[in-house]
C-alpha cells in the first residue's frame, strides 16, 4: 500500500516507520516546509492519505484529497463543526474518509466500555461522575479529543449529565470557571512535562469511588491504529468513523 502523510511531526514521523515495517511504501510527506508538493498529482500516486496536520489546515487537506479521489485517514481533530458539511462532500463525490479523536485500539475499546458502563450507572443515581485527561505540555487544545469522545460517550448514556465542560490546569493555573452544575459533566485538563495521554472516568459517592483508567505509554498506540484504518478503508467508499472499523457489539 502507498501512503501519503500530511502533517510530519512527531505523530507523522511514528506513522511511517510503523508503517515501513507492515511492508507499506510512503510515496508523500507534506508539513509546514513543502506544503507547494500538495498537488492533485502527487496524491493520486498513493492508494490512502494518514492526516495529522493542525485544525487550519485539516480541511484543505480534506478537499484536496477529494479532488484527486484519494482516501483519507483524518487523526486531527478540532475541525468537526463541519463533519456533516465534509460528510455531504464525501458522499456526494463517492470519495473515502475515515475520522478518529483516537485510533488506538485500546482507547476504542476502552470507548465502548465506557458507554456501558455509564448506561448501568444510570440505576445507581448517587454516584457523581468526572473525567480527568492528562497530556503533554505541547498539546495546545484543551479538553483532548479523546476526553470529548469519552464524555459524549457518558452523556448519551447516563441520564442525569447534560453537557460537558471543561477546566485546565496548565503550569499550575486553573484557566476555566469551576463552577459546575449539576446537570454538566466536568472534564478536568491537566498538563504535564511528556506524558503522552492518560484520560480516567470516576464514579464517586460517599462510600467509595470507582475508577476507569486508559493511560497510553507511548504514542505508537494512535498511530498502528491509523496504519490498521488505512488498510481497512481499501477499496471502500464512503464516510466512516473508526466505530465502523471496530464494530463492536
Amino acid at each position: 500500500m502507498k501512503i501519503a502523510l500530511l502533517g510530519y511531526g512527531k505523530m507523522g514521523k511514528i506513522i511511517e516507520k510503523i508503517a515501513t515495517d507492515r511492508k507499506h511504501e510512503i510515496v508523500l510527506k507534506i508539513d509546514l516546509d513543502n506544503q507547494h508538493e500538495l498537488t492533485v498529482e502527487n496524491l493520486q500516486e498513493a492508494d490512502v492519505a494518514i492526516e495529522f496536520s493542525t485544525p487550519a489546515t485539516v480541511l484543505g487537506n480534506i478537499d484536496k484529497c477529494f479532488e484527486a479521489g484519494t482516501p483519507i485517514i483524518i487523526g486531527t481533530t478540532g475541525w468537526y463543526d463541519q463533519l456533516p458539511k465534509v460528510k455531504q462532500l464525501c458522499e456526494q463525490g463517492n470519495n473515502s474518509l475515515m475520522y478518529a479523536s483516537n485510533f488506538s485500539v485500546g482507547v476504542n475499546i476502552f470507548f465502548h466500555v465506557n458507554k456501558v458502563l455509564a448506561r448501568l450507572m444510570n440505576n445507581y443515581p448517587y454516584y457523581d461522575i468526572q473525567v480527568e485527561e492528562i497530556h503533554h505540555t505541547q498539546k495546545l487544545d484543551s479538553p483532548s479529543g479523546t476526553a470529548i469522545t469519552i464524555a459524549e460517550g457518558i452523556i448519551e448514556n447516563l441520564d442525569s449529565k447534560k453537557e460537558w465542560v471543561n477546566m485546565l490546569t496548565a503550569d499550575g493555573a486553573e484557566t476555566a470557571d469551576d463552577n459546575v452544575k449539576s446537570d454538566q459533566l466536568l472534564i478536568e485538563s491537566f498538563r504535564i512535562d511528556s506524558v503522552p495521554g492518560t484520560h480516567t472516568v470516576i464514579y464517586d459517592s460517599e462510600v467509595d469511588s470507582i475508577e476507569f483508567k486508559h493511560t497510553a505509554h507511548s504514542r505508537n498506540g494512535f498511530a498502528l491504529g491509523a496504519v490498521l484504518a488505512a488498510e481497512w478503508i481499501q477499496g471502500k467508499t464512503g464516510f466512516y468513523s473508526v466505530q465502523d472499523m471496530f464494530d463492536f457489539k
